[in-house]
């Protein structure tokens, strides 16, 4: 039996993650540099334990449902404004029942470990490989490397990593509370984002067509 070569996609862009008082947890993708061109998303987790992503068309919700794990997935528009992702900065995001403002605070020490790593050697999954035994150890919960959903394999490339200080977010209008740590783990895949509230700078590269027992070299 032929098996087709794996190709690689790979996603430029931030990751921002907040709990909130109420129970629910959220992960926003803003990417703008992607295969599929621009474009954000939003992974919810709800208080029940229900994983719900928000997508804006059916490539996206195809590709991430097909690499995460949700209960649901709702076809929405996301809009996302910003003023900037450096510290102060604001962002507006509305995706279908979800409205959320929050601001980006400091810059945390490990942004400034992040931001000397060159980006061609921190796009590597040699590289990747190195920064996964140290986010494990540093931020419990949280890889930079691990096999995804359908025979995807998928490393995480950060390059800078802000706090959260304020966060407001409502849901069909009523108010999801306040600015909380992503406890627990929302479980949309094989890593968590920061128990903090934070904004990353990444690159999510995504190797579609990765087989464990038939790639016994990864590069």
């Amino acid at each position: 039996m032929s098996h087709a070569r794996s190709t690689r996609h790979r996603f430029h862009g931030h990751i921002a993650g907040a709990g909130t008082s109420g129970g629910t947890r959220l992960v926003l993708g803003c990417w703008t540099r992607t295969p599929h061109g621009p474009f954000s998303d939003v992974m919810v987790a709800h208080p029940d334990g229900r994983r719900e992503l928000l997508a804006p068309d059916e490539w996206v919700a195809d590709f991430v449902a097909s690499t995460y794990e949700f209960d649901d997935v709702r076809i929405a528009a996301v809009h996302v404004q910003r003023t900037g992702t450096a510290k102060n900065s604001t962002w507006h995001v509305v995706a279908g029942p979800l409205t959320w403002n929050f601001t980006v605070g400091a810059r945390d020490p490990l942004g400034y470990a992040l931001r000397a790593v060159p980006a061609p050697i921190g796009r590597t999954l040699t590289f990747t490989r190195v920064s996964d035994v140290v986010a494990r150890r540093i931020m419990p919960g949280v890889r930079t490397l691990g096999t995804a959903g359908n025979d995807r394999l998928e490393w995480y490339s950060a390059s800078d990593l802000h706090g959260l200080r304020e966060s407001t977010a409502t849901w069909e209008g009523a108010s999801l509370g306040t600015l909380t740590d992503m406890t627990p783990p929302p479980d949309f895949g094989f890593s968590s984002t920061p128990r903090k509230p934070s904004l990353t700078a990444l690159t999510s590269t995504v190797r579609v067509g990765f087989r464990p027992g038939n790639n016994p070299k990864i590069s």
